[in-house]
């Protein structure tokens, strides 16, 4: 059960309360930002909290036991520390974020009622949304090695660093759909799956998922999504996706010394079979 502080729990028990709610975001690159939705901005451990408008949060859904709780941010880009390029780059992503029950005439009556970590930071048409993950979500990550049949190798992983990247070209901008230029002939879905980061112009340092590559002689490239400050003449660095499957990975790389898997694991359906001649 949380322990509500004496001065705050009397304030509560007054009836005419003057509570407001703060965030608190640190983000990971050491900046830290607080926003408040009274109308005027307060300060406390050494933040100030600046005056938003439009941001709402759902249902805090807190369990008693291990399950991962949920909680969602949303609000208009209205504030002068968010800009829609830092959420682009995904400054924002696994951020820590707290939200405090606050009184606005005695900050030192505060409360702390969450805190958590940032996911994905997603534009939307009227600002952004973002996911308050709990601590219980770091209980559903994947710890050591997975025994399947695919390998579990992923993106920023050794083996696919090794991977040669290509250097393209954007030459027209639909959203997360682009025109580019550099590609040699590839075959279909070469990168679809892979990785994509900016390496010049205003949106440098941007790094955005592959969502589909066309193929052949086709020169469109539809990532997973827009990325803000993102022009013609820009540069990308792209890499295809680690191949998963045994066969697969042995056409990427020409070996399979490496293979983060186990393709001859027996199936479930092994325990069903009998004994044959030969076997």
């Amino acid at each position: 059960m949380r322990a509500v502080p004496a001065a705050l729990q009397a304030h509560l028990d007054t009836g005419a309360t003057t509570l407001c709610r703060c965030w608190r975001l640190d983000r990971t690159d050491g900046v830290s930002l607080g926003f408040t939705d009274h109308d005027e901005a307060l300060t406390f451990d050494g933040l100030m909290f600046e005056a938003v408008t439009g941001v709402e949060t759902t249902t805090d859904v807190a369990h008693a036991d291990m399950n991962v709780g949920g909680l969602e941010i949303a609000g208009a880009l209205t504030a002068d520390a968010l800009s829609a390029s830092d959420l682009a780059l995904g400054l924002y992503d696994g951020a820590t974020v707290s939200l405090w029950l606050v009184s606005w005439l005695d900050p030192t009556m505060r409360m702390e009622l969450r805190r958590g970590t940032l996911g994905e930071v997603r534009r939307s048409s009227l600002g952004f949304e973002a996911e308050v993950r709990g601590p219980m979500q770091a209980l559903e990550a994947v710890r050591g090695r997975m025994y399947t049949r695919t390998s579990d190798a992923g993106l920023n992983d050794a083996q696919w660093a090794a991977l040669p990247a290509t250097t393209l070209v954007v030459s027209e901008v639909f959203g997360a759909r682009l025109r580019v230029s550099g590609f040699s002939e590839r075959v279909s879905g070469h990168f679809s799956g892979g990785f994509a980061e900016v390496a010049s112009g205003a949106a440098a340092g941007a790094t955005v998922v592959v969502a589909q590559d066309a193929g052949g002689a086709s020169n469109w490239l539809t990532l997973r999504r827009a990325l803000s400050g993102l022009e013609v003449g820009d540069q990308l660095s792209v890499k295809p996706a680690c191949a998963a499957e045994w066969d697969a990975y042995r056409a990427q790389f020409a070996d399979h010394s490496d293979f983060r898997g186990f393709p001859f694991l027996p199936g479930n359906d092994r325990v069903f079979t009998y004994a044959r001649s030969g076997q």
